[in-house]
């Protein structure tokens, strides 16, 4: 899960790193009374869960109150990305000097969390990795130790921090790594991290992704989720309990198990084709929840074919069957599916589905020729 910027430096702010005043604004009037009451130039920053607003004019200083309202409602509304802006957030502008880059990661290589450090702050860290890998700093964190002071000074002195500030620097990391600890993040960046003109360290942009497996344990993050900016698929299937993740393919899968699927989506590519999609029914899938997986697979203009991979365990394959028949009594398609059905009561879903003139697969390399077949007209 995603959360916007002006969330992830209230979440900073917790964890005592040093971020702007300001407040978020959903129209030009009330960007005006936050100005008002900052009292000092401001900038005044789109609020959509993407990268390149500032490329796309959604980032503008405005140095009185008047500019701050109207500058609102140049961004309000506008298309970033294909994402609509619904509020930005005004914040005091920064009399900046020098920016640096601040982020916590998972290097699931090394099955630790590092910390990177950058001078060269304001850019994407994949454009800096590119371009100049050696200006990049990392530190390794010990899990059973955390953060150590010593590990954000060698941070620090790596990045070429005048020495003056260092000691604000060892404040802002050690908060950093605590936040993306504690909070089951996948991702905390300060991007930028600013050396202000009275020497001072300020997080101007944050950015946090959060583990949506933790999300249970933290309730008032779950509260953040903003439903108006995630992919409509990807929302559907969360509420319906499925592990979906949509690709850029045209053979849409529904497989039962993680490794399953990844399996499926493999052999598909090996014989040609692209899946549209990862999506996990889970174990023990009943028949609702399956015609809820279909629809959401049909939903997607792309999709040429559909892909059935199930593997009967504690998931019955008549249910499965039952499932897809729902679905279709439903929605009006001509997209052509193919059922691969094997394990638990197989044989009776095999019979419900050869009854509705499915095209059906004994293993699992027929079934992915047949999907590409289908999805490319080939197939009779």
């Amino acid at each position: 899960m995603n959360i916007h910027e002006y969330q992830a430096k209230r979440l900073f702010a917790r964890y005592d790193i040093p971020i702007p005043g300001g407040d978020v604004a959903t129209t030009p009037q009330e960007a005006r009374q936050i100005a008002e009451k900052l009292g000092v130039p401001v900038v005044v920053k789109a609020q959509v869960l993407v990268g390149g607003r500032g490329k796309a004019g959604g980032i503008k200083l405005a140095r009185n109150p008047d500019e701050a309202a109207a500058r609102a409602e140049e961004i309000l509304g506008m298309d970033i990305k294909g994402l609509t802006v619904e509020k930005v957030l005004v914040d005091e502008a920064a009399d900046i000097q020098d920016e640096l880059y601040l982020g916590v990661v998972l290097d699931r290589g090394n099955k630790r969390v590092i910390l990177m450090g950058s001078s060269e702050g304001g850019v994407d860290i994949e454009e800096v990795a590119a371009t100049s890998p050696e200006k990049i700093v990392r530190v390794t964190v010990e899990p059973l130790l955390g953060l150590r002071e010593f590990q954000a000074r060698q941070l620090a002195y790596g990045m070429g921090l005048d020495k003056g500030l260092v000691r604000q620097f060892v404040g802002i990391a050690q908060g950093l790594y605590r936040a993306f600890m504690e909070n089951d993040a996948s991702l905390a960046e300060i991007n930028p991290l600013v050396v202000t003109g009275d020497g001072r360290l300020l997080a101007v942009d944050g950015k946090m992704n959060i583990d949506d497996s933790g999300l249970f344990r933290h309730p008032e993050i779950e509260a953040m989720r903003d439903t108006a900016e995630e992919d409509e698929s990807e929302r559907l299937a969360r509420e319906a309990g499925l592990s979906y993740v949509d690709l850029d393919g045209e053979i849409g899968c529904m497989v039962n198990g993680a490794g399953l699927a990844m399996a499926t989506m493999d052999i598909v590519k090996l014989y040609g084709g692209a899946p549209a999609n990862f999506l996990d029914i889970g174990g023990g899938a009943k028949a609702d929840k399956v015609a809820a997986a279909l629809r959401i697979i049909l939903s997607d203009p792309r999709v040429k074919a559909v892909l059935f991979n199930i593997f009967g365990g504690i998931t019955r394959g008549d249910e499965v069957a039952r499932g897809i028949l729902e679905a279709l009594s439903e929605i009006q398609t001509d997209v052509p599916m193919v059922v691969r059905l094997v394990g638990t009561r197989a044989e009776e879903g095999r019979q419900l589905l050869a009854d509705a003139k499915m095209i059906t697969a004994e293993s699992l390399s027929d079934a992915a020729q047949k999907a590409v077949a289908a999805a490319r007209g080939q197939l009779a």
